[in-house]
């Protein structure tokens, strides 16, 4: 089988690796679509401590079932399905708590590898976060299961209201599926801070009630306008840039809620305003990966068509041409693409 590997920032290889064959307790995949995401993105550029190198990559994918261990009886060779990377270990002090996302051993089963043809899924995975794909929905649109169920996982922890205004900051992948999911859950008006034309354009297709052309930490005369002098109910910060960390606190009124969803580099600080927090009781949330209750919602999106998947893929490529695609990324060109090996 053929397989890309991260041998250190900057440095992609395509190989040819054995084909997996499952133990007792697993699946083989064959991978009909992978995406990109921002997180492959930045791995590729300086590495990723979770990662390391040389390794395989590629986390959002879909595909079919063709070997399965002997204890597996939940799916078949030949079935169409969609997963997320991880799954819970349901033993350790944070799974009991159903704060499955920081299950002591989540990220060491981390399935890496959607840009290759074939990869091993494990019993855990298979357990939690494994669903059948329906025929009407494409591959290309069920591996987004993984960016949408932690979009779902950090709305989840909000108190929405239907007249709520929000504010996302960034109209990358993320950024957009917070608002299409914002929209499938029925909040009206979203405000996208967004500078690049044509990510702003997606945006405003995808249904935003607005576009705020400028940076996040000039943008706060325009929030206010549109909400009356108060700020946003619900900032969601999409950039992980800590510098739009601190200028969210600025946007949101008081009582008003912040998500901190981008992951900053490592090392990284941020300062905020006490004032602001205590006596604005303004409520700070950082949500990090996603729960099996998480998953489920977003594959109940997905599955139902609420949320328009593909208006965020600018075009698939073979496997061959992953080095160029990283290329496009690199240039601020499209918002994710579609591998298909």
């Amino acid at each position: 089988m053929q397989a890309a590997l991260l041998l250190g920032p900057g440095q992609l290889s395509l190989q040819h690796l054995p084909t997996p064959t499952p133990a007792t307790d697993e699946i083989v995949l064959k991978i009909a679509a992978a995406l990109t995401c921002g997180t492959d993105l930045k791995a590729f550029l300086r590495g990723h401590p979770k990662w390391p190198m040389p390794t395989r990559f590629g986390h959002e994918y879909a595909g079919t079932v063709i070997a399965r261990g002997s204890q597996v009886t939940t799916v078949h060779e030949g079935d169409e399905v969609m997963l997320v990377p991880t799954g819970p270990c349901g033993r350790c002090f944070y799974c009991h708590r159903q704060q499955e996302n920081l299950c002591t051993s989540l990220m060491e089963t981390y399935v890496l590898g959607g840009y290759g043809e074939y990869l091993t899924v494990p019993a855990r995975v298979i357990r939690t976060n494994l669903f059948a794909k329906p025929a009407a929905l494409s591959f290309v649109a069920a591996a987004l299961l993984e960016p949408l169920s932690c979009v779902m996982f950090g709305l989840g922890q909000l108190v929405l209201r239907p007249d709520d205004t929000v504010v996302v900051i960034g109209a990358g992948a993320i950024g957009l599926l917070q608002l299409m999911a914002l929209r499938a859950l029925g909040i009206e008006r979203v405000y996208v801070v967004a500078r690049n034309p044509q990510r702003a354009a997606a945006a405003q297709q995808l249904g935003a009630c607005g576009i705020i052309a400028c940076s996040a930490e000039d943008a706060r005369e325009e929030v206010r306008a549109v909400t009356a002098g108060r700020g946003a109910d619900i900032v969601i910060e999409c950039t992980a840039q800590p510098r739009v960390w601190e200028a969210a606190l600025c946007l949101v009124r008081p009582g008003g809620q912040v998500v901190l969803f981008g992951g900053c580099p490592a090392g990284t600080t941020a300062t905020f305003a006490t004032y602001r927090l205590h006596y604005d009781q303004v409520r700070l949330l950082s949500p990090f990966h996603f729960t099996p209750a998480a998953v489920r919602r977003a594959y109940e999106l997905l599955v139902s068509r609420k949320i328009a998947a593909g208006s965020l893929i600018n075009g698939s490529y073979p496997l061959a041409q992953l080095p160029y695609v990283f290329e496009l990324l690199q240039r601020g060109e499209g918002i994710k693409y579609a591998i298909i090996p």
